[in-house]
């Protein structure tokens, strides 16, 4: 994968590029309640202790003076505790603040918090040893910004490098600058964000940075991202790559929240959701929308049956069989009202869990709103409101707050889009009170975002989509203090009880299908956002015990 490339860059800059500023949350964090190893800054996997460190030294720059990217600047972390063994180097764009870690790492055998014994025999050999020497995998020449060396540790039989480290010099780093991790402690990682990608003279392919992420996500995922780099010059996306991230084979979750902690979490971090000021479908409880006249079809029956308040009559468990589904009241008036909702009752649906091996803890924030309006469309110059495609009965959005466990610190937040959505880091969010992001409902169809404005979902460069009009109004809910929690598996049986209709795993909403004249433009467009099937409930979104949809 690797070859030793040795380039002059292009146009670049001929001063150094300011150093990103450091980011910090708005408001400092409380003492959050007792409990066991959450935020306590570090956190055991295992065989290992992981630490997270924040603070760098800048190592060297690359910007282009005429491309559309900033550059990127490559950091050594600093400030590692005794005993405590780097792993790799950290690299960021140049535009935006100075926030990200990498995780450094000891050795603590510990036996008995280790449920996986796959790698009982490996015991005998060290969980981590020094590189047996480096490879250069590049090598770029600059007059004005100097020379970068980025180097891959050769790691010793049975053991996987973390990261990649750069110098400013041709010196081979000293083999005792990082370690190198026993495989059965790694998991297999793969590209996730583009930092850079330049194409150098005299070069075959670009030169192109990656931030990674452990390939296998999700709540019962056992791989921690260990904030390194990965970079390339040829790479195809199905093969593996020379680098690794660390595997939690401690299965107890110490550093996960409880739930006093998961509360203090909420109440500190819970974002205010604001609708837009012309909303005329408002979210609204569960329990607002079964006790006004919800009503359950079953396949083959011409009536529906009144759903009872708590939901306990609805068919549990099984799967979207098509044989159920819900449907607001027959009655004209009843139906009208029950589909503008009614925002005093709302309220945000948690459910709490795990995330990137269980350094991480994402709370899922769901939205339920009893009718999803007509979609407006932008083609060109030209705004057109529909009058029906794009309405379904029963709306469920959510947005994910993702919290580290090794200090309780907001690091990103996801934000659900129709068919899609995509995570915003801590720095890029809008705070309305202390550490309380703002999030934006967009009009009738509720998809969320983190700032106000007009969202196109569809293709930007010919000007044709679906609006997601976005702004503040009167209209809000503030999650910090409206909020239930309805799942946190972790935390184990009884601890949190879930509610009946979460286990409801058919449609929340009957299926509309539309005219053919329609049928052609709007397969342009995501098959839920036209309604021609009602939506399921949270617990059958793939995203339930899985990773967000990128």
């Amino acid at each position: 994968m690797f070859g030793c490339e040795c380039t002059c860059w292009e146009d670049v800059s001929e001063f150094c590029p300011l150093e990103p500023e450091p980011f910090s949350l708005p408001s400092p964090m409380p003492k959050w309640p007792q409990g066991k190893a959450f935020s306590s800054g570090t956190i055991r996997l295992g065989d290992i202790e992981v630490l997270k460190i924040t603070e760098f030294e800048r190592v060297w720059s690359c910007s282009l003076l005429r491309a559309k990217v900033h550059g990127v600047t490559f950091y050594r972390p600093v400030g590692i505790l005794d005993g405590f063994h780097c792993l790799g180097y950290y690299c960021q764009p140049n535009d935006k603040p100075l926030r990200g870690y990498v995780l450094v790492a000891r050795e603590t055998v510990d036996h008995g918090s280790c449920s996986d014994h796959s790698h009982v025999t490996a015991l005998s050999s060290p969980a981590m040893k020094k590189p047996l020497n480096y490879k250069l995998v590049w090598k770029a020449d600059s007059d004005q910004n100097g020379s970068g060396y980025f180097w891959l540790p050769i790691a010793p039989v049975g053991y996987r490098a973390m990261g990649i480290l750069v110098t400013d010099s041709p010196d081979e780093p000293d083999v005792d600058e990082v370690r190198c991790v026993r495989e059965d402690l790694t998991e297999d990682c793969e590209p996730c964000d583009l930092l850079f990608n330049v194409q150098p003279k005299n070069a075959r392919y670009p030169f192109r940075i990656w931030t990674t992420r452990p390939c296998k996500r999700g709540m019962w995922g056992t791989g921690v991202s260990v904030g390194t780099f990965f970079c390339d010059s040829f790479f195809g996306m199905d093969e593996q790559l020379d680098i690794a991230c660390l595997k939690n084979v401690d299965h107890t979750l110490h550093a996960m929240p409880n739930l006093d902690q998961i509360h203090a979490l909420i109440r500190h971090y819970g974002p205010t959701v604001f609708f837009h000021p012309d909303e005329v479908y408002m979210p609204s409880s569960v329990q607002w929308f079964f006790k006004n006249g919800a009503l359950l079809y079953e396949y083959g029956q011409d009536r529906g049956e009144p759903i009872k308040y708590d939901g306990s009559n609805l068919p549990c468990e099984g799967c979207n069989d098509g044989e159920f589904w819900i449907d607001l009241p027959d009655d004209d008036e009843a139906r009208n009202r029950v589909k503008d909702g009614e925002l005093e009752s709302a309220e945000l649906y948690v459910h709490v869990k795990p995330a990137l091996g269980g350094t991480f803890t994402d709370i899922v924030m769901w939205v339920f709103c009893p009718f999803n309006g007509p979609a407006t469309l932008k083609i060109g110059l030209m705004t057109v409101p529909m009058t029906r495609i794009g309405q379904h009965v029963g709306d469920w959005e959510h947005f994910t707050l993702r919290v580290s466990n090794f200090t309780g610190e907001l690091w990103s937040a996801y934000f659900s889009q129709h068919s899609g959505g995509g995570w915003i880091n801590a720095s890029d969010l809008e705070y309305i009170e202390g550490n309380r992001p703002t999030v934006f409902s967009s009009k009738c169809g509720h998809a969320s975002f983190p700032h106000p404005g007009t969202y196109l979902q569809g293709s930007s460069k010919l000007g044709i989509g679906v609006r997601n009009d976005c702004a503040r109004s009167k209209f809000y809910v503030d999650s910090s203090e409206k909020y239930q929690i309805i799942s946190a598996e972790y935390l184990g049986d009884g601890v949190v009880t879930e509610p009946c209709w979460l286990q409801y795993m058919r449609e929340w909403g009957p299926t509309i299908k539309y005219d053919s004249r329609s049928e052609n433009l709007f397969d342009l467009f995501p098959t839920e956002l036209y309604g021609e099937e009602g939506p399921t409930g949270p617990k059958e979104k793939n995203n339930w015990a899985g990773d967000e949809r990128d």
